[in-house]
Formats: C-alpha cells, structure tokens, sequence
C-alpha cells in the first residue's frame, strides 16, 4: 500500500491502543514471513548466478519459486487483514504500521512498529518513519 491509500477509517489514541493486540499478532506474521521470503530470494539469486547451464538444480528451485509465489500469497493476505482493519502496513520487515488520525483538522499518521509496547509515536501523512515525533506532542 503506498502513502496515497489512505483509509477511510480514522483513530483515537485510545482506539488504535485498543487494537494493538490485534495488529500486533498479524505484524509478527508479516515480518516472519517478509524476512523469510527476502531470505529465499537472496538464495535463489545466489544459485541462479553460480553456473546458469547447469540444469541440476532446475526442479529444486522450480519448487522454490512456487513455495515463494505462496508465501508472498500468504503475505497479501495478512496484509490485507490489516488493511480491512483500517490500519496501513508500511515496511513489513520492519514491522511498521500507520493509523490514520485527526490532529488539529490535520490528518496524521499514529507510528507503530512491531516491538513497541504501544503506540508512541505519530507523524505528519508525508512525514514518514523519519518524521516520527513523540505521541506527547500529538495533543497540543
């Protein structure tokens, strides 16, 4: 989901704490399954270069790419539970995650990633992961 996506639900501190558990349990998923696609990818990349015209390997990494084109199936679909949360999925190998929000007639972002204990963070729409203030100052 790109930054443009913006959903159509909007939250409260208090909502988006609430739904934490929730999300938390999705986004341990996410990021286990991301990091391991990644992973294989990078094996895959590194068989594929060691000798081209070698047709040994050619059913192993046949099932390799169709145990990877259900993982990232997999993926999507934990992604998309997110998204029908109403919360956006940023870097899932990261485990970063935005809940839209209202600060003084601004829409925002509420920051979390996967090993915070709660939400402690929020950023303008643009601000990105970098643009992270503390949730101290979301109240003004």
């Amino acid at each position: 989901m790109t930054s443009t996506q913006v959903s159509q639900r909007l939250f409260s501190l208090n909502e988006a704490n609430a739904l934490l558990p929730l999300v938390r349990v999705i986004m341990r998923d996410i990021v286990q399954l991301s990091r391991g696609i990644l992973q294989t990818r990078e094996r895959l990349d590194i068989i594929r270069r060691g000798d081209e015209s070698n047709t040994m390997y050619h059913e192993e990494i046949m099932d390799i790419e169709n145990k990877l084109e259900e993982e990232c199936q997999r993926l999507q679909d934990y992604v998309l539970e997110l998204v029908e949360l109403g919360v956006e999925p940023k870097g899932l190998t990261e485990g970063l995650v935005d809940f839209p929000a209202m600060r003084n007639d601004e829409m925002v972002y509420l920051c979390w990633q996967y090993d915070e204990p709660e939400i402690e963070y929020w950023h303008s729409l643009s601000g990105g992961f970098v643009g992270r203030q503390p949730i101290t100052t979301f109240e003004t």
